[in-house]
């Protein structure tokens, strides 16, 4: 009897015999019929996403749990070898990765193949026909997609402003927003300061989220709102740049109802390049320089990370400068460094910590973690006697005879002592001597880089209020 794990796939252009509950009913009866059992925690299900990538939450939450130092199954059951994947680098990889490193097999159950050098060759011809199929699928979609794009047919979600009715994009409520959006560009409003003015209203984008720089350069960059209609072959890749139109492109002049003048369009890109030019952004000096407080600076009004700014010498709350906190953080480097410094050495003397996270690892010892993985694998056996009993693999007696001996090693497990947690009081006084230790070089001249490592090791979240000018240390053990 062998632990096995179902992974079932469906893309959004499956027919009904691939549907998740027929591959589910084909894979259950296969592990019955051939020894093994499929327990429920091990059934990983994607449903409408394509085998040509590996980005699949489920399978990737599969491959993790066959990684893991216990092998808790012997076997993956597929209704094909395209649920696995369609991509034959892909199968290759991961299906050696598993039976080198893992000692699982991937198994079709509607394409029997056997052990001998032949049977390679089978498996990678119908591994080759499956990516052959999803290319030509791909291709002739594409190629619908394009001709549909010609005649001005609507692809895709209806940008904001515009709702898609019969095919053709028509002006709806939010095309007001749209024409404000451009005009306050024009007038010299920024687009974070666009964007905030937008969340403050209650706005939101198309998909429901708060608006950001890129999402109000993505709608004064769209040429749909000059009445154009634009699709490009395989997407842009690059939307946070908003850069719509490639070599490729299909656009169709005249589309549908234009929200704004061409003019005014034109201007606003001529604005757009010109800030650009301006202000080059792989040219920002502060762009991954590291500072004391790196990773661990909050902004106390939303929690959102605090940056530093591209002139290299003050920070800023991220989600200010991107239109979504309402409140800025704004302070230079010099005076958050000694304010943090300051505040350490306060809490060390008066011996008031916050906040103290003591981890899991360091409140038990090795012994107490190992005995707990041993009871967690012994209620899993009982679990799965219990299931092979009633999938008719094991008799009544040999069910009795397994769940009396697990049950004894259960009892037995549950009664080992546990060792006493840390508390509160023994890792304020080891984070105490932690800091005492490492105080002066933070106060020292060395690399900003090197303190915000040692930082690290002790702090765990530093909270800026800006209106009192103060800050907040949480530490960890």
């Amino acid at each position: 009897m062998k632990i096995a794990a179902a992974y079932i796939r469906v893309s959004t252009d499956d027919q009904i015999e691939y549907s998740p509950d027929s591959q589910r009913k084909a894979i259950l009866d296969y592990a019955k019929r051939n020894d093994y059992i499929v327990p429920q925690e091990y059934i990983f299900v994607d449903e409408g996403i394509s085998g040509r990538s590996t980005k699949r939450p489920a399978f990737q939450q599969m491959i993790g749990t066959a990684k893991q130092k216990s092998h808790p199954f012997d076997a993956i059951l597929v209704w094909k070898f395209s649920r696995f994947a369609r991509n034959r680098e892909d199968s290759v990889v991961y299906k050696s990765m598993l039976r080198k490193q893992c000692g699982v097999e991937v198994v079709s159950i509607s394409e029997q193949i056997g052990e001998d050098k032949t049977s390679i060759l089978i498996e990678a011809l119908l591994e080759a026909m499956d990516e052959y199929y999803s290319i030509n699928l791909s291709e002739e979609v594409v190629r619908g997609m394009s001709e549909k794009a010609r005649r001005g047919g609507t692809l895709g979600r209806a940008p904001f402003g515009y709702t898609a009715k019969n095919g053709e994009l028509l002006p709806n409520d939010d095309a007001k927003t749209v024409q404000w959006i451009f005009n306050a560009f024009l007038n010299g409003t920024g687009m974070r300061t666009i964007a905030a003015q937008l969340n403050s209203s209650g706005i939101r984008t198309t998909y429901g989220k708060p608006w950001e720089n890129r999402t109000v350069e993505y709608v004064l960059r769209n040429i749909a709102y000059v009445g154009h209609q634009h699709w490009t072959p395989g997407g842009t890749k690059d939307m946070k740049h908003a850069e719509k139109i490639k070599g490729n492109t299909i656009v169709k002049n005249n589309a549908h109802t234009a929200i704004v003048s061409e003019e005014q369009f034109a201007t606003v890109q001529e604005k757009i390049a010109e800030n650009k030019r301006k202000y080059k952004k792989h040219e920002q000096p502060g762009v991954g320089t590291p500072f004391l407080g790196k990773g661990l600076l909050r902004c106390s009004d939303c929690g959102g990370a605090l940056c530093m700014l591209g002139r290299g010498d003050g920070i800023q709350c991220h989600n200010y400068a991107h239109g979504k906190c309402s409140v800025s953080h704004y302070i230079k480097l010099e005076y958050i460094d000694k304010m943090i410094v300051d505040k350490i050495k306060s809490d060390v003397e008066a011996q008031n910590f916050r906040t103290i996270l003591i981890p899991e690892s360091a409140a038990e010892n090795q012994e107490i973690q190992d005995n707990k993985r041993a009871l967690e694998r012994a209620r899993k056996k009982l679990a799965r006697v219990k299931e092979a009993y009633e999938n008719g693999i094991d008799t009544i007696e040999e069910y009795k005879q397994n769940k009396v001996r697990i049950q004894k090693e259960i009892e037995e497990l549950e009664a080992k002592p546990a060792p006493p947690k840390e508390t509160q009081e023994s890792a304020a006084e080891k984070l105490r001597q932690r800091i005492l230790s490492n105080v002066a070089l933070l106060e020292s001249d060395a690399p900003a880089g090197l303190k915000n490592d040692i930082l690290h090791t002790f702090v765990s979240r530093i909270v800026f209020d800006r209106k009192n000018t103060r800050v907040e240390v949480d530490y960890h053990g």
